[in-house]
């Protein structure tokens, strides 16, 4: 199984798959797309409007990943339940975050 993210110089990038106007706002561990790339599947309140869904996944991930919530960006994806978020910080301590939140 390929991991859900890419580490880069200054952090990682997460590929993430959401779902909005969800029950409640919660990370559901990690899934293998038909195409055998991973991503981590997210679950938010929001609605898709005006960018809400984006701003609660990245305040989500920020709490989860424990970087302040100016670390987390989407860079790809914005319109698209697919979405690559860009977590600044250091490479290490993130992917050993991340690795505990995906099991």
């Amino acid at each position: 199984m390929s991991t859900p993210f890419r580490p880069r110089d200054n952090g990682i990038d997460l590929f993430v798959r959401l779902t909005p106007k969800a029950a409640l706002d919660r990370i559901d561990g990690v899934e293998t797309a038909a195409d055998g790339r991973s991503h981590l599947k997210a679950r938010v309140r929001a609605v898709p409007e005006n960018g809400a869904a984006n701003q609660a996944l990245e305040r989500m991930m920020a709490k989860a990943l424990g970087v302040p919530v100016s670390a987390v960006s989407v860079v790809a994806g914005g319109t698209s339940r697919l979405k690559t978020l860009r977590v600044v910080g250091d490479t290490a301590e993130l992917v050993e975050r991340l690795q505990t939140l995906s099991k």
